[in-house]
């Protein structure tokens, strides 16, 4: 049986991500699980500039997602496993009955999609 949420999902969790930028949030986190990095060698790496950087930061931060800044470096305040499940998830591109038939279940994350979907076909 799985576990039932105690909390609710973070407020940036109904933030709508392209694939891209969703890809990106992703490869960052699991850059920095490797370890404390600098923020150029971010940039270099993730191949962005700096106002990306720092506007993923702060989506991150609404996802309550905690980087850390000590001595010029950036690290997770956890481990990548457990902060992965919180970012938020691009647009699958789905039909309305595809999305209808994804929302059958007993779930949280199925009635949260029935809810969503009542009120868009309202």
């Amino acid at each position: 049986m799985s576990k039932k949420r105690k909390t609710p999902p973070p407020a940036a969790a109904g933030k709508a991500v392209s694939l891209e930028r969703g890809n990106r949030l992703f490869r960052l986190l699991k850059l920095l699980d490797t370890g404390p990095k600098t923020r150029a060698g971010v940039l270099q790496r993730l191949r962005i500039d700096i106002r990306t950087f720092y506007r993923d930061l702060e989506l991150l931060r609404d996802c309550e997602i905690v980087i850390r800044l000590e001595k010029r470096k950036y690290s997770l305040g956890e481990p990548a496993s457990q902060l992965i499940p919180r970012l938020p998830f691009p647009d699958p591109g789905l039909t309305l009955g595809e999305a209808q038939l994804l929302a059958k279940g007993r779930t949280a994350v199925h009635k949260r999609l029935r809810g969503f979907l009542e009120q868009i076909m309202k």
